[in-house]
C-alpha cells in the first residue's frame, strides 16, 4: 500500500485492485440504511432545487454548507487536516468526480425526467464499477457480471423506451438519459479514486472535507461560466431542500457510503444501488405523478436483478 507521501500509477492500481473484504455486520447494515435513505430522498429534493435555480448555483451552495459541516467535524474530532501537496491531486480529483461534475450532469438531466428515473440511471453504478475495473485494471469479468450488465442496461432501456420513442419523440428524455449515464460514470471513477485515497491512510471525513472544498472552487468557476450568479432563492422549499441535500444526502449519506468503500470495497458497497431506486420511484409516484407501465415494472425488476447478479459472491 502506498504511503500518504508517495504514490504511483502502479500503487494506485494495486490499491484498488485488492479491495477490502471485511464481514458485513450490524454496523455495515446501518451504513447501508443511511446511504439508501439519503440517496432515495435526494432526487426529489434535487428537482426542487433546479425548478427555480441554475444547477451550478444550487450545487455551489449545497457544498458550501456540506463542506462547512465536514470541516467542523474534522476540528471537533481532531482529525488530520494537513496533507502533502501531492495528496491534493487526489482530493481535487474527488472534488471533480464525486462532489461536483457528476452532480452537475444529473442536475441538468433533472429538467427532462422524473426524479425516480434519474435514480434508476444512477443504480447502474454497480455494473459500471465492475466494467471499469476490467477496462482500467484488467480485472476478469465473470459470466454472471456480463449477464447482470445486460439485465441492468436492458432494464433501463425498457423503462425509457416508451418515453423516448412513444407517439411523440422525446429528445429531452434522451439527452437526460445520456447526461445521467455520464454522471454515473464520473461517480464510478470517483469510487476508484476514493478507495486509493483511503488506502493511503486518509480518514474518510478529512478526504471528504478537502474534496468538497475543491468542489466549491470548481463549482464557483462553473457558476461564473454559466452566468447563473450566486443568489440564494429565498423560499422555504428551496432552502429546505438545500439543507436536506447538504446535511443528509451529502454529509451523512456520503460519509456512510465512503466508509463502506473503505470497509468492504466498491463492488460490495454498490449493493445500495439495488434498493434506493425503488424508494425513489415511490416518492416520484406520490409527488410527481410518475405513471407505472408494464415496461417500467419489467425494466425496474431487470435493473435490480442485474445489480444482484453483478454484486453477489
Amino acid at each position: 500500500m502506498a504511503s500518504p507521501t508517495t504514490s504511483s500509477a502502479d500503487g494506485s492500481a494495486a490499491a484498488f485492485a485488492s479491495p477490502p473484504s471485511g464481514r458485513f455486520g450490524a454496523y455495515e447494515s446501518l451504513l447501508y440504511g443511511v446511504t439508501v435513505f439519503g440517496w432515495s430522498t435526494s432526487w426529489i429534493a434535487m428537482k426542487m432545487q433546479v425548478a427555480t435555480s441554475v444547477p451550478e448555483t444550487a450545487l455551489f451552495w449545497r457544498f458550501v454548507v456540506s463542506a462547512a459541516v465536514m470541516w467542523g467535524w474534522v476540528v471537533v474530532a481532531r482529525l488530520p487536516a494537513r496533507f502533502p501537496a501531492r495528496m491534493h491531486l487526489g482530493f481535487a480529483a474527488l472534488g471533480v468526480f464525486i462532489f461536483s461534475m457528476n452532480f452537475d450532469f444529473f442536475y441538468h438531466a433533472a429538467s427532462g425526467l422524473p426524479s425516480g428515473l434519474l435514480s434508476v440511471i444512477f443504480s447502474l453504478a454497480s455494473v459500471i464499477n465492475l466494467l471499469m475495473g476490467r477496462i482500467v485494471f484488467g480485472h476478469r469479468v465473470a459470466p454472471r457480471v456480463l449477464v447482470g450488465g445486460l439485465l441492468g442496461f436492458g432494464g433501463v432501456a425498457a423503462m425509457f423506451w416508451p418515453r423516448i420513442a412513444g407517439a411523440a419523440f422525446d429528445g429531452a428524455a434522451l439527452v437526460a438519459l445520456g447526461l445521467g449515464l455520464v454522471g454515473t460514470t464520473f461517480f464510478c471513477t470517483g469510487n476508484m479514486l476514493s478507495s486509493v485515497v483511503q488506502r493511503r491512510g486518509v480518514p474518510v471525513i478529512s478526504a471528504a472535507a478537502w474534496g468538497m472544498t475543491w468542489a466549491i472552487g470548481i463549482l464557483a468557476v462553473a457558476v461564473l461560466v454559466s452566468g447563473g450568479g450566486f443568489t440564494v432563492e429565498p423560499s422555504l422549499t428551496w432552502i429546505g431542500s438545500l439543507l436536506w441535500l447538504a446535511l443528509f444526502s451529502s454529509v451523512a449519506a456520503f460519509w456512510a457510503y465512503l466508509t463502506l468503500l473503505g470497509r468492504i470495497g466498491a463492488a460490495r458497497a454498490g449493493y445500495a444501488t439495488v434498493m434506493f431506486p425503488v424508494f425513489a420511484l415511490a416518492i416520484s409516484t406520490v409527488f410527481e405523478g410518475y405513471v407505472w407501465t408494464v415496461p417500467a415494472i419489467v425494466g425496474l425488476i431487470a435493473v435490480m436483478a442485474g445489480n444482484l447478479f453483478v454484486l453477489r459472491h
